[in-house]
């Protein structure tokens, strides 16, 4: 009976909600946490990094006997909805320092060509690992929701450079939040870029992502605020709506350039054969 009730209405899966309330009211308890590394340099890290850390622990060992599969889809969508809170707040703020984001003019824009960063840094290292053409779906881009529709529309559902966008979508989806939270407050810290450089780096094309790596920011410059929420909101939005066109007239054919010139010389063996992939 119970799981027929929680089939049709998800949102009354009360041993989810308190689960969510016990790790919140554990990550709040907890509070920051400044490990200094140096004299001048501390690295924050965040509640909502234990959230997230304790969040995967407790599906993963199933310490309580409610949080199964079904349930983290629940909460997937959960956060997304919620998420939507998050994305109207940085949007007031954006508008209401719209001014300053004028002033920036195309920096703004031209900071939409860290895309291209992914393709000379990591399209080396896969080929190095063993990856073949899965390299051009997982290095064209930081592989969010735009650059996935671009890659499977261009190669098809089931080729290797959409394998390759599916598995680095993932990969960002299950770490991704985790590792940006960590390596904003280590950024933070080390640094010396203006506080905006920050907050626009914050925008990945990823709401979530953004929210994680926005605390630390706000938690390293309290004093601006206003002005970091605007700048990563507004630069999130660049990456959605600018990204995908950097992306398909410069990231994907300056990624497949750069493989079929680099994987004869660096290539490796294919982690899976040709045989193997038909018969897959």
């Amino acid at each position: 009976m119970d799981g027929r009730i929680l089939k049709k209405n998800p949102w009354k899966d009360y041993g989810l909600h308190v689960t969510v309330l016990l790790l919140v009211i554990i990550a709040e308890l907890i509070g920051p946490i400044y490990i200094p590394l140096s004299d001048s340099v501390t690295v924050s890290v965040m509640p909502l990094l234990y959230t997230m850390v304790l969040g995967l622990a407790f599906y993963l060992l199933k310490p309580i006997k409610w949080i199964q599969r079904k349930q983290a889809r629940v909460a997937e969508g959960a956060m997304m909805l919620f998420i939507g809170i998050l994305i109207a707040k940085l949007a007031i703020s954006s508008g209401q320092s719209m001014h300053i984001l004028f002033e920036m003019g195309p920096a703004l824009l031209l900071q939409e060509l860290g895309h291209l960063a992914t393709i000379f840094i990591a399209l080396p290292v896969a080929l190095l690992l063993g990856f073949k053409r899965e390299t051009i779906g997982m290095t064209n881009s930081i592989g969010r929701e735009p650059e996935v529709a671009v890659v499977v529309d261009k190669y098809g559902f089931d080729s290797p450079e959409s394998r390759g966008i599916f598995a680095l979508f993932i990969v960002g989806t299950i770490i991704g939040t985790v590792f940006i939270s960590f390596l904003t407050s280590i950024c933070t810290s080390i640094l010396p870029l203006h506080p905006y450089a920050f907050a626009m780096a914050s925008g990945v094309g990823s709401a979530s992502m953004n929210a994680a790596s926005l605390g630390p920011t706000l938690a390293a410059f309290p004093a601006l605020e206003t002005q970091i929420e605007a700048f990563a909101g507004f630069s999130n939005l660049l990456s959605f709506s600018i990204g995908i066109y950097i992306v398909i007239f410069i990231a994907l054919p300056l990624t497949e350039k750069l493989y079929s010139w680099l994987e004869p010389k660096i290539g490796r063996e294919a982690i899976v054969s040709e045989g193997d992939d038909e018969n897959a």
